[in-house]
Formats: structure tokens, C-alpha cells, sequence
């Protein structure tokens, strides 16, 4: 790689880094990430203070010529719809939902799915490692597996299926803030890069 290649990749990773967008978006992921790796919850008062710095900044500074206060309104209900689906089936926390939600307020609706697959992507990743690393993929194999039995079994009786496992025998939760975090930050730097 040229100089010159290098030396235009770092200025597009700084103009990220120090965007009034972007990069305070990744100082709201980063404190997220650390305050739930640490507490296991998501502060109602950080992703609500996130969520309002993007509106106000979006209005202000939008993105296209004509943007409105519509974007990052739009964006945040669709990182909050994004989630809302595993929230539902406590396989998330709401601290998680809302974080995403604030994603979107950042970045809008038309990037704020790709924010969150880029998550679920990471998420499955560190679950993976997270059970290896605290030796309960045994028990995370009989879970899904008592959990796959229930749900066939209560199809057949026309019965609604129940997804719940006791905490008692859980494999683990894994601070989903911190994948939040990666996956979006990943996403960003990817695309300020123009590889997707």
C-alpha cells in the first residue's frame, strides 16, 4: 500500500473520528459499552441524552440539503423497532433497545438496520466466545435444545410456545451493550471506507 493510500485512509478514519455526528455518537457507544460490561444495564439517562444531542444535531446539521427533523426521528424509531422483537422475547434487555434506538438517531433510518446486523453479527460472535470463556456451552447446548423440545411440543397442542429459561440455569448474559458498540462502530468505519 502507497503513502498516499495510507494517507488518505487516515484522513477519512479522522474526519469520522471527529465528526459532531460519528464521533460523539462512538463517545456515547464507548460509555455504554463500559457502563454495561460493569452493571449490566444501559442508564435511561445516556441513551436519552444521546438520542436528544442527535435530534437537535441532525435538525441543525443535516445531512442533505432540505433535512428536516425527520431523519434522526425516523432513524430512532426504527432502531427502536429493530429491536423491539427480542426485547419481546427477553433475549435482550430494554437498556439494549433503547441504545439502538439512539443508533438511529445518529444515523438515520436508512443505516440503522445495517447498524444492527453488523451488532447481531458481533453479538453472535462474543456469545460464542462469552460461553467458551465461561465454560457454559454445555449448558447453553441443553437450553436450546430444551427449548427447541418445548416450543415442538406446544406447537403440536396448538398451545403458544414459551422461549423462557429459567435464570437459574441460564449459560450467561452477555453485556449486549458492548456489541452495540462494536458492530456500530464497525459499521461506520466500514463504510467511511467504502466497503459497504
Amino acid at each position: 500500500m502507497a503513502d498516499t493510500e495510507i494517507q488518505a485512509i487516515l484522513e477519512l478514519l479522522s474526519a469520522l473520528f471527529i465528526s459532531g455526528r460519528t464521533g460523539i455518537l462512538m463517545l456515547f457507544l464507548v460509555a455504554a459499552a463500559v457502563i454495561d460490561s460493569r452493571s449490566h444495564r444501559i442508564p435511561n439517562w445516556l441513551v436519552l441524552s444521546g438520542a436528544l444531542y442527535a435530534i437537535v444535531y441532525n435538525t441543525l446539521v443535516p445531512l442533505w440539503p432540505n433535512g428536516t427533523i425527520l431523519f434522526p426521528l425516523a432513524g430512532l424509531a426504527l432502531g427502536l423497532a429493530l429491536f423491539l422483537p427480542i426485547y419481546l422475547l427477553r433475549a435482550m434487555g430494554a437498556g439494549d433497545v433503547k441504545l439502538l434506538a439512539m443508533v438511529g438517531a445518529f444515523i438515520g433510518p436508512g443505516a440503522v438496520w445495517q447498524a444492527a446486523l453488523a451488532s447481531l453479527i458481533v453479538g453472535g460472535f462474543l456469545a460464542i466466545l462469552y460461553v467458551l470463556f465461561k465454560g457454559t456451552a454445555r449448558r447453553l447446548y441443553r437450553n436450546l435444545s430444551s427449548i427447541f423440545r418445548m416450543s415442538v411440543a406446544d406447537a403440536m397442542t396448538g398451545t403458544l410456545p414459551s422461549f423462557r429459561v429459567s435464570t437459574a440455569v441460564s449459560a450467561g448474559r452477555l453485556p449486549y451493550g458492548i456489541a452495540i458498540a462494536l458492530g456500530t462502530i464497525s459499521f461506520l468505519v466500514l463504510h467511511q471506507l467504502a466497503f459497504i
